[in-house]
């Protein structure tokens, strides 16, 4: 694609964009092809900052820029860096290339064992403003799908296309990511964007995040050992005997637990400490910081 082309196909799948410098005319092609062009391929930046165009733009010490063609910010918005040969893709298998050409592959291309094929000629590159120990937002994924699909769309190439950088076969490799070391499951983001490439379709609705479950209320710390003697009476006696009763120990218990210490109580702790492997004064069937602590785990 052209400059304007790729322009015109962000457009047709209200893809949002903006131009970002001299980005159609910066490239390194001048180090190597650009073309024939196979693929597109999907990065994350391993950082969460507002802002990385002069990073993508300009690259860093020991790896010039461009570093892709399009920069994805968190609000789902496309920056055009680079047009042509971007550092981005680096060495990859020649298997992964041929089936990613041939379309012909499942779920997933084959392993990807060698690095013998130059990627930074052959695929189009999208670097995600993230850090990987996440998910991407929302709006950047819904945004994605649209990206791979207006590429895709002008070659006439499928889903099958599309493939993440730790499939392609650099070192170490594991973007896009969702938590440290693992790839987002490039399966169903090709399952999504079939979805977008039909005639007439959406990228499906992101899920709305979740509100942050409250924490349910714990035992809190150990109350200490006055709580646990004769004639104690408090709600830390019955907090202890419903949990001796949850973790299999209700067999001492003839009316349940309540809130006055009695010598059943001591004698479920008893067992319980002995399950732990205590013996001795370990095992005296009064409740101490660890034994508190087991319990309750």
């Amino acid at each position: 694609m052209t400059p304007a082309q790729i322009k015109a196909q962000l457009r047709k799948f209200d893809v949002p964009f903006k131009e970002y410098r001299s980005w159609e005319t910066h490239n390194r092609n001048h180090k190597g092809a650009w073309g024939p062009v196979n693929g597109f391929m999907v990065h994350h930046t391993g950082s969460d900052s507002r802002d990385q165009r002069a990073l993508l733009y300009g690259g860093i010490a020991g790896l010039p820029g461009p570093l892709c063609h399009f920069g994805l910010a968190q609000d789902g918005t496309v920056h055009l860096v680079g047009w042509g040969r971007a550092n981005h893709a680096g060495s990859g298998d020649p298997d992964v290339l041929r089936a990613v050409q041939n379309e012909s592959y499942g779920k997933n291309p084959p392993a990807d064992n060698q690095s013998t094929v130059d990627g930074n000629a052959r695929f189009y590159g999208v670097e995600i403003w993230y850090s990987g120990s996440h998910q991407m937002t929302g709006p950047q994924y819904t945004t994605l799908l649209r990206l791979a699909a207006a590429v895709c769309d002008f070659h006439g190439w499928s889903e099958k296309s599309v493939i993440g950088h730790g499939e392609w076969g650099s070192p170490g490799k594991w973007d896009p990511g969702y938590k440290p070391g693992r790839m987002m499951d490039m399966a169903e983001v090709r399952a999504d964007v079939k979805t977008v490439l039909k005639p007439g379709g959406k990228p499906p609705t992101p899920d709305k995040p979740k509100p942050p479950t409250k924490p349910k209320p714990g035992p809190g710390p150990f109350p200490g050992t006055a709580y646990f003697r004769p004639g104690a009476s408090n709600k830390y006696v019955t907090m202890l005997g419903k949990q001796l009763v949850k973790r299999g120990y209700g067999r001492f218990y003839k009316v349940g637990p309540g809130p006055t210490w009695t010598s059943v109580d001591r004698a479920a702790v008893r067992a319980f400490q002995k399950a732990q492997g205590w013996s001795g004064s370990d095992a005296d069937g009064y409740p101490g910081r660890e034994t508190w602590r087991r319990l309750f785990a």
